[in-house]
């Protein structure tokens, strides 16, 4: 990948200030930069790299003063941070999205089909019936059952079990490991001690622009279906229980579980290690903090927890304060109680 400063420029909406004819071939941190590199200043911390750095062109701020000659290209726009952020953005895509074509050896299924500019990479299986969309990237490894639906632009990278009967949606990324639809944890208790599996018979239904990480497991409703909603970014080594229902824009942190039948609302950011469970709803923008253990519905927007059981954040600071001091209030208990003992008889 190599652009010209001034194409750079045109991308993020920048005025170049030096040459808009260098070649800019990778992104470097400020003070890592060098010949062909193109980083940005957001942190005045990270001031004194600027004037430093061998990077051919910094993108900073529009009302960025200098305090000393600087020899480096700028890139004058409103945001560095997220003006860096959309060139991380386009050559992520732009990586990931070079791949095309069909290695050897690989399969797929009768009635299928895929659209236009697909990779399959070697020893990547796609089942009978499944409609792949443009664009799409299936690394080696991957597996894709039956009656699979792909949206464009999807990433499925290499190991990423995808079981039959799912629906994914456009410029969704699932990371390695990744499995969707296993089936749910059903088994009925029986009165001889043992247990009988209750057949798991719905799907997973995933929307746009979900992320997926490795070796998160979202597993396939008993009836009906268990649904991620548009926006969804999901960390690593999660586990989505059945018929769990996910809305739009969520954020869920590595280690989370989330049990059966929970319904999740749109915007809600749930930190690491968090255990959820089954049969409870969280209103929208619901935050949860790290190692909370949820037990009960959320049923106010905005609501923030935590804790094990997880109650209102305010109040479970106050408590955290209190638990702290207990040794030296059960002390002051036990000397009022050696007072009391001893007060005179009247």
């Amino acid at each position: 990948m190599e652009f010209t400063t001034g194409q750079i420029a045109h991308l993020i909406g920048g005025e170049v200030k030096g040459s808009d004819s260098l070649k800019i071939n990778k992104l470097a941190k400020i003070q890592e930069g060098q010949e062909g590199c193109i980083s940005f200043l957001s942190n005045l911390k990270y001031e004194p790299y600027l004037y430093t750095t061998e990077a051919s062109a910094v993108i900073v701020d529009k009302k960025f003063v200098p305090k000393s000659e600087v020899k480096t290209t700028l890139i004058l726009v409103d945001d560095p941070y997220t003006s860096f952020t959309t060139l991380l953005e386009e050559y992520h895509k732009f990586i990931s999205f070079m791949k095309t074509g069909v290695e050897n050896p690989s399969f797929i299924g009768q009635n299928s089909t895929t659209g236009e500019n697909i990779y399959r990479g070697a020893f990547s299986y796609i089942g009978n019936n499944c409609q792949i969309g443009k664009n799409v990237k299936i690394y080696p490894q991957a597996y894709i059952g039956d009656n699979v639906t792909i949206g464009d632009n999807t990433i499925v990278f290499s190991g990423v079990k995808i079981y039959s009967d799912s629906k994914i949606g456009s410029y969704c990324t699932f990371h390695s490991g990744s499995v969707i639809g296993s089936d749910g944890f059903g088994f009925a208790p029986q009165q001889d001690g043992t247990y009988k599996t209750i057949p798991q018979v719905g799907n997973v239904i995933i929307g746009n622009h979900v992320d997926i990480g490795a070796n998160t497991v979202i597993d396939c409703a008993t009836m009906g279906s268990t649904v991620i909603h548009d926006g969804v970014k999901l960390d690593n080594l999660i586990q989505i229980a059945h018929n769990v229902e996910i809305g739009k824009n969520t954020v869920v942190a590595a280690q989370s579980g989330i049990s059966g039948s929970t319904k999740i609302g749109e915007n809600c950011v749930i930190a690491g290690q968090v255990g959820i469970v089954g049969h409870i709803t969280l209103a929208n923008k619901t935050s949860i903090g790290a190692q909370s253990g949820v037990g009960k519905s959320v049923t106010t927007e905005g609501t923030a927890i935590h804790g094990s059981p997880a109650f209102e954040y305010k109040k479970f600071l106050k408590s955290s304060s209190v638990f702290r001091k207990l040794p030296e209030l059960q002390k002051r208990i036990e000397e009022l109680e050696e007072k009391i003992i001893n007060l005179p008889t009247l």
